[in-house]
């Protein structure tokens, strides 16, 4: 049971509902982070959320990321349960495993990362915008995870609610699809 009163929808979505000012700003950084041009792909980068997400234990945002990550990325659920469960045998790239490990490290704390964290990430490929941008979604979805867990939301169990929602993020992403749920200025 939610902390406050809030409208009976899960996760961020009541959120969102119930002070819709805020849903603006948030969810325009998450279509920047998670959507806009970029190197890494919005599978990948959704990736990052549903990582960090599931590393701060917080079900629903890891689950609907986890959903729109695998409808982008072709080792679909599977790839992402790996990601989750052991990051060192999961088939990805050498420049994403480095660049999950850097938000590991943000997850636990920003201080955490170090010198050799960015280097390793280098030699693998990322460039600096690929680490700066990897940085923010961690710490982004660390305030997002703290935000929807902190108000205790509802959080459907029904992988089936995760894989519809995920569908709907990545085709139409967090401003256009929040328009659709009736909430004026954004939710996922």
């Amino acid at each position: 049971m939610p902390h406050i009163q809030l409208p009976d929808l899960p996760g961020i979505r009541a959120l969102m509902t119930y002070r819709p000012e805020t849903s603006k700003p948030l969810n325009e950084l998450a279509e920047v982070l998670l959507r806009s041009p970029s190197t890494l792909t919005r599978g990948e980068r959704e990736l990052i959320g549903a990582f960090v997400s599931s590393r701060n234990e917080c079900h629903y945002c890891c689950s609907i990321h986890g959903a729109a990550a695998a409808q982008q990325l072709a080792g679909g659920e599977q790839l992402v349960d790996d990601v989750k469960r052991s990051l060192d045998e999961a088939a990805v790239s050498e420049k994403m495993r480095a660049l999950l490990g850097i938000a590991a490290k943000v997850q636990r704390g920003g201080k955490n990362v170090e010198t050799e964290d960015i280097e390793k990430a280098r030699q693998a490929g990322a460039t600096d915008l690929e680490i700066h941008d990897t940085v923010l979604i961690a710490a982004a979805f660390c305030m997002f995870n703290r935000y929807v867990d902190g108000l205790a939301t509802f959080a459907p169990e029904d992988p089936d609610f995760y894989r519809a929602r995920g569908a709907l993020l990545a085709e139409n992403g967090y401003v256009a699809l929040s328009r659709h749920y009736g909430v004026t200025e954004g939710a996922d």
